[in-house]
């Protein structure tokens, strides 16, 4: 039986990976709907055209003339196109059997809650919209295994925990390749520029989650995901430094056995079995070569240095609306990282500063409108800190 398929955030490195696994794999899956941004027409119209999909939404209304230009250059002039903020929204909310939400940011919040109401299968790769909607992701999911992670971290969290019952978790282990200034001072990492934080070592991602990687808030942002996917507390969830990014996270039991998952880094696995889970698909990525010599490494993270996995446990334990602020914060400040406007080590500053400022909301209290108001209010306060720097 084939799966349908919409897929959030198209012309990203997601959004290509996962439609590299479903031209291997087409007697499996159809692609019913493609969201992006359309900053990428010619991209967009190729995969549409490619997969015969009928619907296309685009954010950027603006595209949208250029968007209905390229499908018709590549032979597909019939294709509906949504267009707008609440584009992809719509074609999420549409009854796939499987929306892959590979949007970058917390605008992936709507999309998700559309999803999960449809009762489709969410594949998770937009961490956002869980670590700033969490109780409202998880009031919307309507069924067991309804969202399936997609971080590497997470799906291989996922995978280790088959091996025993929930009430036999101890700890959860998140992975860090450590970024490209793992083992710089704090001295080093007052003078890093962007294009050395855009500089990852093992991934090829987009320039937000590259950033994020090098302050290692992504870490802080994978701990909230964890904490909320798999109902572990903030304080049982270690992160660790394994610079080979091998083992993409382990699951530690009670009788202190510990269950790591180990490929190659290729996100091409944890998209594949976000789209087909709980089965497995062949020839999806290399798998470990056991006859060569090789070696793992893992050393503890220097949290004074990147505080930002400190402060994602501060902002968990702190309120219902407190992860959203810290990754509100932290959008703003990255943005402005990448313009040259402020300094590497003022990003997870401002954050703490941001985060420290504000009151927060009970989970009981939490609606769509109150998460919103303290994105608003965090981006606007975290300008206000920035442009003072």
């Amino acid at each position: 039986m084939t799966t349908t398929v919409c897929l959030l955030g198209s012309t990203g490195s997601i959004g290509t990976q996962a439609l590299d696994v479903v031209a291997r794999h087409r007697d499996r899956f159809e692609v019913v709907g493609l969201a992006a941004g359309g900053g990428d027409p010619a991209a967009l119209a190729a995969q549409a055209a490619r997969f015969d999909v009928r619907v296309v939404a685009v954010a950027d209304e603006a595209r949208v003339p250029a968007v209905r230009e390229a499908l018709a250059g590549a032979g597909v002039p019939g294709v509906e196109v949504l267009a707008g903020s609440a584009a992809a929204e719509e074609l999420a909310g549409a009854g796939a059997d499987v929306v892959l939400n590979g949007i970058t940011g917390s605008v992936g919040l709507r999309p998700t809650l559309a999803a999960l109401r449809a009762g489709s299968t969410l594949a998770l790769a937009n961490k956002e919209s869980l670590v700033v909607g969490g109780a409202l992701v998880h009031a919307a999911t309507v069924r067991p295994d309804q969202v399936v992670p997609v971080d590497s971290e997470h799906s291989a969290i996922a995978q280790a925990l088959r091996s025993g019952r929930r009430v036999e978790v101890a700890r959860l282990v998140l992975t860090a390749s450590g970024g490209p200034f793992r083992g710089w001072t704090a001295d080093d990492v007052k003078v890093v520029t962007p294009q050395q934080a855009l500089a990852h070592p093992t991934w090829a991602m987009g320039p937000v989650v590259t950033i994020n990687s090098a302050t290692l808030m992504n870490k802080g942002l994978e701990l909230i995901e964890a904490h909320l996917l798999f109902d572990v507390p903030a304080d049982r969830i270690d992160v660790v430094v394994h610079p080979q990014s091998v083992v993409h996270s382990m699951v530690q039991f009670v009788d202190g056995s510990t269950i790591a998952q180990a490929s190659p880094p290729d996100m091409r696995l944890p998209i594949a079995l976000g789209l087909s889970w709980p089965d497995r698909l062949d020839d999806v990525a290399a798998a470990c070569d056991w006859t060569s010599p090789t070696a793992w490494t893992f050393e503890p993270l220097d949290e004074e240095l990147f505080g930002a996995v400190r402060l994602a446990r501060h902002a968990v334990a702190a309120s219902a609306t407190h992860p959203a602020v810290y990754n509100a914060a932290n959008e703003q400040c990255v943005a402005a990282f990448l313009a040259g406007r402020i300094g590497f080590l003022d990003i997870v500053s401002t954050v703490e500063r941001v985060v420290d400022e504000h009151d927060g909301t009970r989970a009981a209290d939490l609606t769509l409108d109150v998460v919103l108001e303290a994105e608003r209010w965090a981006r606007a306060r975290a300008d206000e800190i920035l442009a003072r720097v």
